[in-house]
């Protein structure tokens, strides 16, 4: 790590904690040749990724899409917020464990609906009816019918 005040090359670690977000870590440096100490910041590099619509266009993943459907799903239900933000949580986890620069909609909605289905069957049913774009009430009923065997 190169000293911002002299330029030198020669510099150490003298202390490191988290950083105050807990996403990355603080450390203090000392330059070795001017004596002056700075502080740097260590994060992890996430890799971006890549969203591939229904219509074959592409877009970055935004937590907020996710956070917005499920909160949408979630909407007068009797489910606590910490509750919606642990499986918001959760999905965004499982889709960047994923390991790949690109994901289908199609695989983000599914993660999604695997996750609500779980949590509660009137959240999901509310997220499969605009997610699968349900026609008419057969189609709903049908995802009804899935839930209740």
């Amino acid at each position: 790590m190169k000293c911002p005040y002299c330029g030198s090359e020669n510099t150490r670690v003298v202390d490191s904690r988290p950083a105050d977000d807990g996403a990355s870590i603080r450390r203090r440096r000392v330059c070795d040749p001017c004596g002056k100490r700075f502080t740097t910041y260590e994060k992890v590099e996430t890799i971006p990724l890549i969203v591939i619509k229904k219509d074959r266009t592409r877009e970055p993943f935004e937590h907020e899409k996710i956070e917005d459907g499920v909160m949408r799903a979630c909407y007068k239900r009797p489910i606590p917020i910490d509750t919606i933000e642990g499986v918001i949580n959760k999905i965004e986890a499982e889709v960047y464990a994923r390991e790949v620069r690109e994901i289908e909609s199609k695989e983000v909605g599914e993660i999604v609906m695997n996750h609500l289905r779980q949590l509660d069957p009137v959240a999901y049913v509310r997220f499969a009816s605009v997610y699968r774009e349900f026609k008419d009430v057969n189609t709903f009923m049908d995802e009804l019918k899935k839930i209740l065997k």
